[in-house]
């Protein structure tokens, strides 16, 4: 079955997708559900809304802000156990999205809830998800907040649409923590600089945490 690429198409404030014929059937899956290469399995003829930019938010902030979720969703990944985990710069390619994570689940029950830490972290973020889906087998999980997209796969089903190579001409970031920082010490500092924007009280944040391992 040869893939192909989905024609979109931008319009008004928001971003919409034209799927007339242009999306890839899910192999084994009911005729009308269609693949879309940045959003994954949608339901032909569905409208998936593409939200406009957060009104008051400049544009360069919302850009900002989405390639940090972008590096911290791939961080997530990466925590909870997703394999193979990569971060593509979709700006200028893609008109859906900027950033695209995939990464490869190791059960049904953990690619569950690495699709539900990422909503959660984007609703935190303030890029509540447009839309999840779960596809029936549980091989293709996707959280899409407009900006950022995430796929986690299970092996089989991530080789068969070969996102990579699709998205062949984005460029990969990296996502890799900085040397000596553990999840727990990022989510720490996370939420000082969230609390004190001057960045007051990071380190405090740090210390508790390390005490709190300690102890």
């Amino acid at each position: 079955m040869a893939k192909s690429r989905a024609t979109k198409s931008k319009s008004g404030s928001g971003r919409t997708r034209s799927k007339a014929g242009a999306a890839e059937q899910s192999p084994g899956a009911d005729a009308a559900v269609v693949i879309d290469p940045a959003l994954g399995p949608v339901s032909a003829g569905e409208a998936v809304p593409r939200l406009p930019t957060e009104a008051g938010a400049p544009a360069a902030v919302r850009a900002g802000a989405a390639r940090e979720l972008a590096i911290d969703a791939a961080r997530l990944l990466g925590d909870d156990k997703c394999e193979d985990v990569i971060l593509l710069d979709v700006r200028g390619l893609s008109p859906m999205c900027d950033y695209i994570v995939i990464g490869t689940g190791t059960s049904n029950r953990q690619m569950r809830a690495v699709s539900d830490d990422v909503a959660a972290l984007g609703k935190e973020r303030g890029f509540g998800p447009a839309r999840q889906n779960v596809d029936d087998r549980v091989t293709w999980c996707v959280t899409d907040m407009f900006d950022v997209v995430v796929h986690v796969f299970e092996p089989n089903t991530r080789a068969y649409y070969d996102l990579e190579m699709m998205w062949g001409d984005a460029p990969r970031l990296d996502w890799a923590r900085p040397e000596g920082e553990t999840p727990a010490r990022a989510r720490a500092r996370d939420r000082s600089k969230r609390s004190q924007p001057d960045g007051q009280g990071e380190i405090e944040g740090e210390s508790s945490g390390e005490a709190q391992s300690e102890a």
